[in-house]
């Protein structure tokens, strides 16, 4: 008997990506009346909410219009078991993909939570999107950092936080502890709904804050990460949309860092292991001399015949003086990041 599950989605003007995800959520081979979707809606002036009903999906309003906020208010509502954090521009990549997500957790229930272990890289998605899922995070700085969650083509790894884990054959028990947890919890991760009840406070679900937190109050957490991979199509071929993107990241983030208090992943919890400073000194030297950049685009394009592998000095420059920039910034004018035009 599988157990309901809750799909939490965030929008704000994603009709462009909308009907893809809401598509491969229903074409699951999973019962159909087990499957609840809420759609938190930033007030988006396209054809969103009339896409979200089409395909059955609840939609309820989200005033403060960020992601996380619109995870938080469609997670109020939810009412199955488990609740998965799909975003718009999630694609199932299986019609099985459900059932593997939520089985281990029914074979676990220690596990607070599952989520793929990849990007799932498809030859027909743009040049970043395809980038993305080769390097297996959206954010190039991560992978100098050692804190990403998803397999990463040039490491062959998933992540490196040190971390006890146990093959289960299709997907891995994992436990974390105070030597650092990665960035888990975003882009198709199922999380138990009372564990999240428990957890998560407030206006704002941050996903990758969930795991972390928890980690610091109680010492460890078991958490599973599934064999198998998600479509994440990020900024597919516009460059100004990954640019966009890394400032809204970094914007909001020192935004809740500095001034709501609100933000709690540790990004320092590898200095355990000394990577975090070293990491970080890795990636400014490697943009200002660029040439290891282009060590690591060949070496990728070597294991994984792709010439998106050559995007990545450029987003590793673009997303340095985003960072530096904002971070400067924030000391004279620190506000979220505005939604106003906002598009997916």
């Amino acid at each position: 008997m599988w157990p309901k599950v809750t799909i939490v989605t965030p929008a704000l003007n994603a009709a462009s990506v909308l009907e893809l995800e809401l598509k491969s959520i229903l074409d699951q081979d999973y019962p159909r009346e087990k499957i609840e979707i809420i759609v938190g809606d930033g007030g988006s002036s396209d054809r969103t909410v009339q896409i979200a009903k089409k395909y059955g999906a609840k939609v309820v309003s989200n005033p403060l219009r960020t992601g996380e906020s619109g995870k938080m208010a469609a997670f109020r509502y939810a009412t199955g078991e488990y609740t998965a954090l799909i975003d718009t521009d999630n694609i199932l990549p299986s019609s099985s993909w459900l059932k593997e997500m939520i089985k281990p957790l029914m074979e676990n229930p220690e596990a607070v939570g599952s989520e793929p272990w990849s990007y799932t890289w498809r030859k027909m998605d743009g040049f970043i999107t395809r980038y993305c899922a080769l390097i297996g995070m959206n954010d190039p700085l991560v992978s100098f950092l050692g804190n990403y969650d998803r397999m990463n083509t040039l490491t062959r790894k998933w992540t490196e936080i040190p971390h006890n884990e146990r093959d289960m054959g299709n997907y891995i028990l994992v436990t974390f502890d105070k030597r650092g947890v990665p960035t888990v919890g975003a882009n198709g991760s199922v999380f138990r709904t009372a564990f999240l009840r428990d957890n998560v406070k407030g206006d704002y679900l941050f996903d990758i804050d969930v795991v972390s937190d928890y980690v610091s109050k109680r010492g460890s957490a078991t958490y599973i990460k599934v064999k198998n991979g998600i479509v994440h199509t990020y900024c597919e071929r516009s460059i100004s949309k990954f640019v966009s993107k890394q400032r809204r990241r970094v914007v909001d983030f020192l935004y809740h860092q500095q001034s709501t208090k609100k933000r709690v992943y540790d990004w320092y919890s590898m200095d355990i292991v000394g990577k975090k400073s070293r990491g970080m000194f890795e990636f400014v030297l490697s943009c200002l001399t660029l040439f290891p950049l282009i060590i690591q685009s060949v070496k990728g394009y070597l294991r994984k015949n792709d010439i998106a592998w050559f995007f990545h000095p450029l987003a590793c420059e673009i997303t340095l003086w985003v960072y530096a920039w904002h971070r400067i910034f924030s000391f004279l004018n620190n506000s979220e990041y505005s939604r106003d035009n906002w598009k997916q």
